[in-house]
């Protein structure tokens, strides 16, 4: 167990908390020194040095004395992992749209439960035909290219090049895709039904 931090340990590190917050990074060594009135930079390697030992202060790796404030939780921390979100698909009537991308989700790997792979991909969804299975307006599903469906997945579908999230159902052989709100008709494809991917998880944002 580490000794307890000193009080002039702890204010230099609530010092460079509160400058981290304040400015984005956190202050150089010699600004440290500066704000404690210490003679030297020397100083405040010796107490960064203690802080390290202790656990709670770390360097930034690549950065010359860039100093962060080391997380409670860092050891319980899982991989994370940047899915992108490409844009929104309609929960609703099948719609002609484009593909945007729209930034990131950044997922716990652990939590989510699942791998994300090169071909693992997110879309925000608009509309309501997918309430039954409780998936509704706004929320990020999480999906995987090139899996191939089975009859019940939630799927993001171009159905007659049309894009749209539905439920997938092979029925005698055909495939079809089905709302999960009764105010939906199914939707049968005149001429092409290609998958975009396969629903693997779903994010709501509050």
């Amino acid at each position: 167990m580490n000794p307890p931090m000193t009080e002039r340990q702890q204010q230099i590190l609530d010092y460079i908390q509160a400058v981290q917050q304040q400015q984005g990074s956190p202050p150089s060594f010699r600004e440290i020194a500066a704000h404690f009135g210490f003679r030297s930079v020397a100083s405040v390697t010796d107490h960064v040095r203690l802080l390290r030992r202790k656990g709670v202060l770390e360097m930034v790796p690549g950065r010359k004395r860039a100093l962060r404030v080391a997380s409670p939780l860092q050891k319980w921390r899982r991989p994370v992992a940047d899915i992108p979100i490409y844009g929104s698909i309609p929960a609703g009537f099948a719609q002609d749209r484009q593909q945007e991308v729209q930034g990131c989700l950044s997922v716990d790997v652990g939590s989510l439960g699942l791998k994300p792979t090169p071909r693992t991909f997110a879309l925000e969804v608009r509309g309501d035909s997918m309430v039954g299975r409780h998936i509704v307006e706004g929320d990020l599903v999480v999906l995987e290219h090139g899996r191939t469906p089975r009859s019940g997945d939630v799927v993001a579908a171009l159905i007659d090049n049309e894009s749209t999230l539905k439920t997938f159902v092979l029925e005698n052989g055909r495939p079809w895709l089905k709302a999960e709100n009764p105010r939906y008709p199914k939707l049968i494809p005149a001429q092409e039904l290609v998958i975009q991917g396969v629903m693997v998880a779903l994010v709501r944002k509050v």
